[in-house]
């Protein structure tokens, strides 16, 4: 299950999803919560840009908690909206106003409670843009007039009682330079933008983040959710074209200049759109000792003690701090420090200076990486040519010895049978019958054999004896009744056709006869 915080105009909705679900999911449930139809709602936060509203949450690595906002430009606020459901909470916020002379060119900012009063009228009940609002004074007759340009297009004049060209400091809107930076009584300090002792650093970012936006606007750097490690690994350690420059913003509320610093150039719009798509944002909040203890471990643990060291030297009011990291192949580099002293223009400039610095070593980097993955494609081609080598000579040597194991078995094979033909032949030839003389008185027939290498064969039987008898002597000489016929010269006749128990008289064998071998088909 995911948990998110979602922030629209002052009112805070929790949300608890599974993983599985959609973005458009969410929409839905803030359908009922809000009151905004799906159509005119654009959910901003999410830690990647914008996403549609089919993308799976699971997808986007989100952590078990989360903040998110949501945009209306369709939708303007209404009246009502503004002073009853929104008034208790806007009555205990503060109210940035930016009031540009037109005479002198000079611009100020102002911070107050939403308590305090234009004439009769509250800031909080007086429509004004939270939580920064434009302003421009002008001479009227020998009267500054402030003009407040309000959504439903009324104006509201502020006559201020000096009759000065111009306004020097502060103090000619009715106010010490104290509270104008936000550092006047303890009824206008705001809660702080990171609990002390947190024991989890996405926790701590997520309520720095949510307690930014409730401050200055929802237009701000998109900070890192998670601990310092992780941004450190989101910047420097994917491939080259992919890396980033690390900025950490270290938040002091002691300072005079914080103030000054987040709601005029950390929420630029020139400056959120170019550290969103060039650097990978990080921040922390130094207020407490124990917090910033914290960051000095960390940042001694990844950069090593120098860097700790150099924001040991800083003191609080110098802060805000914008410390700007390159990840390098040996170790992480703080290219440069900005203070809170400074302009958007000069801020945007160091920006640009550390992205150029950052350019030119990523440039290298992708060479360098190129040329590694250039040589490790053609190492594994090689290792890939000779695994394929190495398995051609394989199947080679396997084919091989079947084969030669096929020969071997062939030839046991022939030389079994060889076996086993010469031991019938030797039994056929131990059972023939004596060869019959001319003195024992019988008829005797004289046969002569020709075999197919064109030898003969020539042995004597007595009359009396059976065809078998010639075809066992004709198998004892290497020529098996099954491989063989004996045939007659004329007439052409098959002997081995007629019936083995007839003799040789019955086959007319008789006194003599030549006979011929030929191999079956």
């Amino acid at each position: 299950m995911l948990n998110f915080r979602v922030e629209y105009r002052q009112r805070t909705t929790e949300v608890v999803v599974e993983e599985a679900s959609t973005v458009g999911e969410i929409k839905h449930i803030l359908v009922t919560e809000l009151g905004v139809p799906v159509s005119k709602m654009q959910l901003k936060g999410w830690k990647s840009g914008d996403v549609p509203d089919s993308t799976v949450l699971r997808s986007l690595h989100l952590p078990k908690n989360n903040s998110l906002y949501v945009l209306t430009p369709d939708i303007a606020p209404t009246a009502s909206t503004s002073q009853n459901s929104a008034l208790p909470d806007s009555l205990n916020q503060n109210y940035l106003l930016v009031i540009s002379h037109r005479e002198t060119q000079k611009e100020y900012s102002l911070n107050f409670p939403g308590t305090r009063t234009i004439q009769e009228m509250t800031l909080a009940n007086s429509g004004i843009t939270y939580p920064c609002h434009h302003l421009s004074v002008c001479r009227r007759s020998s009267h500054p007039i402030v003009t407040l340009r309000f959504p439903y297009e009324e104006y509201v004049h502020m006559i201020s009682d000096s009759e000065g060209d111009d306004f020097e400091d502060a103090s000619e809107f009715g106010v010490d330079d104290s509270e104008m930076f936000g550092m006047g009584s303890s009824t206008s300090r705001k809660s702080p933008l990171m609990p002390e002792n947190s024991e989890n650093e996405g926790d701590a970012l997520l309520h720095f983040t949510a307690e930014f936006s409730t401050r200055y606007g929802e237009v701000h750097p998109m900070f890192f959710i998670g601990s310092l490690e992780a941004a450190s690994q989101e910047a420097f350690y994917g491939k080259a074209r992919e890396r980033k420059l690390l900025a950490i913003y270290l938040h002091n509320d002691e300072s005079v200049l914080s103030n000054v610093f987040c709601s005029q150039m950390m929420c630029a719009d020139s400056i959120v759109a170019y550290l969103s798509q060039n650097f990978i944002t990080w921040a922390w909040d130094v207020t407490k000792e124990a917090n910033k203890a914290r960051l000095l471990t960390m940042c001694t643990r990844h950069f090593g003690s120098v860097v700790a060291q150099t924001i040991r030297t800083y003191k609080t009011d110098q802060f805000p701090l914008l410390l700007i990291v390159m990840g390098k192949r040996t170790s992480n580099e703080v290219l440069n420090v900005i203070q809170g002293n400074t302009t958007v223009d000069e801020l945007m400039m160091r920006l640009m200076g550390a992205q150029e610095i950052f350019t030119a070593q990523q440039q290298e980097d992708i060479k360098d990486e190129d040329e590694r993955e250039a040589r490790e494609m053609v190492k594994r081609e090689q290792d890939e040519a000779y695994r394929l080598s190495l398995e051609a000579d394989r199947k080679k040597r396997e084919a091989q010895e079947k084969e030669e194991a096929e020969q071997v078995r062939q030839e046991q094979m022939r030389k079994e049978q060889e076996d086993e033909k010469e031991a019938i032949r030797l039994s056929l030839e131990q059972a023939l019958p004596p060869e019959p003389t001319q003195e024992k008185g019988e008829p005797i027939s004289k046969l002569r054999i020709r075999t197919p290498s064109g030898e003969f064969l020539e042995r004597r039987f007595l009359g009396s004896c059976k065809l078998q008898v010639l075809f066992d002597f004709v198998a004892s000489k290497g020529y098996p009744f099954e491989e063989f016929k004996l045939l007659t010269t004329f007439p052409r006749k098959n002997i081995t056709q007629l019936d083995p128990g007839s003799t040789l008289l019955d086959a007319k064998l008789f006194p003599q006869e030549t006979l011929f071998l030929e191999a079956r088909e």
